[in-house]
């Protein structure tokens, strides 16, 4: 069956190569690009896919719906570009593109941090749904945390993981976790969420107890207390950053 991938990007230059190459049994790739400034456009373009630069940037939501208007074939697969299709998993998505029942697939995520890969924490198993017919889903129109949002059909699951590069430095993390705090806290602001500091700081703690001991981080040993540490500055950092907003109103 003709599968198209989509892919949104910004200044992925590090990463775009190695994403689309990974896809090589696709028909199509299509990278809608917010304005990147490293060549990542250029790069995507001598691999073969098909570009669109955007000249506004309206959310990952909306951002990945542009880029699913442009898909052309039956399948659709949206991958970030920190992501790759490992060849047992590319089996499996043209096996169920042919002979399976679904009109969507959920793909287990393999994460890695730092150079380590995660096994516990909560990120795995991490399903997403990533493969669908099109027509049949959309994405929802949060700035951040988006998610696909089936209107028909029945969602069935992948047993192989997508690989998942998406923070292999300390820095990358600092910077994704400023960009969804705000993104997260703006979108809650604006549907009039409040909150307090106490809530803050009790987010804070619940994610790192729900992330160390009940979902087993500390069995990734020294990089999985790194993770859980980090998840719960997360939860704190979103909260705080609504709660600024709060303030400032």
């Amino acid at each position: 069956m003709p599968l198209s991938v989509i892919i949104i990007t910004f200044n992925e230059a590090s990463n775009i190569e190695a994403c689309i190459k990974s896809v090589a049994f696709a028909d199509e790739v299509i990278v809608m690009d917010s304005g990147s400034t490293d060549g990542t456009a250029d790069m995507a373009r001598k691999l073969g896919a098909v570009v669109h630069v955007s000249a506004d940037w309206p959310g990952f939501g909306p951002q990945k719906n542009r880029a699913l208007e442009l898909a052309q074939h039956p399948w659709v697969l949206s991958l970030d570009a920190d992501e790759r299709v490992p060849p047992e998993l590319a089996r499996q998505i043209q096996q169920g593109m042919l002979t399976g029942s679904g009109s969507a697939y959920e793909v287990p995520r393999l994460t890695q941090f730092c150079g380590r890969w995660i096994h516990h924490c909560g990120w795995t198993p991490d399903y997403v749904l990533r493969l669908f017919k099109r027509g049949s889903a959309v994405f929802s129109t949060d700035l951040v945390h988006e998610r696909v949002v089936l209107s028909q059909g029945e969602t069935g699951r992948l047993t192989s993981p997508l690989w998942h590069y998406s923070y292999p430095t300390p820095a990358h993390y600092w910077r994704k976790l400023e960009q969804y705090s705000q993104a997260w806290a703006q979108q809650r602001f604006a549907k009039g969420q409040k909150t307090s500091m106490l809530r803050a700081g009790s987010a804070a703690v619940l994610a790192f107890s729900r992330s160390y001991f009940f979902r087993l981080g500390f069995l990734d040993g020294a990089m999985g207390f790194a993770v859980c540490t980090m998840q719960a500055q997360a939860a704190f950092g979103k909260y705080f950053a609504l709660y600024c907003l709060n303030q400032k109103k």
